[in-house]
Order: structure tokens, then C-alpha cells, then sequence
């Protein structure tokens, strides 16, 4: 695995956050600062096949997927940019809505988020980016975790998300659709093929 994350206890804003002058990533929810772990081949693998997927299926559509790094602005009320204290980079994002996607960044919840689990991320990723997403109003959050070889997607009803839907490898592995994208979905089966 990659270099452990690390959390810091000050809080921030996306404006102190673009003077950072490292290399690292970094992200924040309600300000507190999390460097992200650099990802494995395995969590690559995962990445590059299921952005593919998507990628293919929304040609010539009016969504976009896109893939981290890339920030993506979550501010609470109408707050300028750099007074946002929620920066995340999600694993991969699709927005319907072309007016979010900038120049350097987007803004606003997506309507598809995708996390890929790592032993490092995995609490921030169930836990508080699971509640910043809910509260955010994110459609739709699929978490994937290779090493478990299993896939949860939570979908957004009266601004929470659902029990969520899991599928493991030695349970459910029929195709995994989107309630936010009609007509596509995944076979579990060939995302985890030989995945090192």
C-alpha cells in the first residue's frame, strides 16, 4: 500500500488549501484536513475499469464522468469558493449538470459517487464522506472494496441514503445497476477479475 493518510486537527478552507505548496492530496469536510494515501495497483485496476465502463456509456450522453484527482466543491449554503470548508477528490464522480464542471475544479454534489476502498481510507470513506455525501444531497454512492471483493450502492431518498444494496462475491454477483444512470450497470464478476 501507499504512504498512510494523515488527518490535521486545524480546520480550513479551500482557499488556504490551494496555497499548500506540496504534492500531496489532500481533502476536507467541515474543514479538517485529510492527506490521502497514495492508491494501490489494485485500487487502480478497479478505477480505470469502472470509469471505462462509465466512460463508454455516457458518449454522446449529458453527463460526465471524471476521475480523481480532481476537486470537487461541496460548500454548505452559497459561500464563495475559497470560504468552502468541504473539498473532496471522490475515486470517480458523474455530474449530469454541465454548469458544475470549471475550469479547475466543480461544484456542488455530484449525482454519482464512487469511492474505492484502501485500508487507510476506509473509515473516512464509510463514515464521514458517507455523511458529508448524504448531506450534501449526492444521488446515488457506490463503495467498492477490492479486498472484500464486494460493492454497496446507496441511493438518496427524503435526503438520506437508503440501506443500501451489497453485493459480495460469494452472494449476489448479478449486474449492479444506477438508479442515476438508466441502463447502465456492471458485472462484479469481470471488475474483480485478476485484480493482483
Amino acid at each position: 500500500m501507499g504512504e498512510a493518510a494523515m488527518q490535521l486537527v486545524e480546520r480550513f478552507t479551500y482557499g488556504q488549501y490551494k496555497t499548500w505548496e506540496d504534492d500531496k492530496r489532500w481533502e476536507l469536510i467541515d474543514g479538517l484536513a485529510r492527506m490521502m494515501a497514495a492508491p494501490s495497483t489494485r485500487h487502480q485496476r478497479v478505477s480505470m475499469r469502472l470509469a471505462g465502463e462509465l466512460y463508454a456509456f455516457l458518449k454522446g450522453k449529458p453527463c460526465e464522468v471524471l476521475t480523481a484527482p480532481f476537486d470537487v466543491l461541496l460548500p454548505e449554503r452559497d459561500e464563495k469558493d475559497d470560504e468552502t470548508c468541504n473539498v473532496v477528490q471522490p475515486d470517480i464522480v458523474v455530474f449530469c449538470d454541465s454548469s458544475r464542471i470549471r475550469k479547475a475544479n466543480a461544484r456542488g454534489a455530484p449525482d454519482l459517487a464512487m469511492e474505492i476502498l484502501s485500508p487507510s481510507s476506509s473509515k473516512w470513506d464509510q463514515n464521514d464522506k458517507f455523511r458529508l455525501y448524504e448531506r450534501m444531497g449526492v444521488r446515488e454512492y457506490w463503495i467498492i472494496d477490492p479486498a472484500a471483493l464486494s460493492i454497496c450502492v446507496y441511493r438518496l431518498e427524503n435526503g438520506h441514503f437508503d440501506q443500501g444494496s451489497l453485493r459480495e462475491q460469494f452472494h449476489d454477483w448479478s449486474r449492479i445497476g444506477s438508479s442515476v444512470l438508466s441502463d447502465f450497470s456492471i458485472d462484479p464478476g469481470e471488475l474483480f477479475a485478476e485484480l493482483g
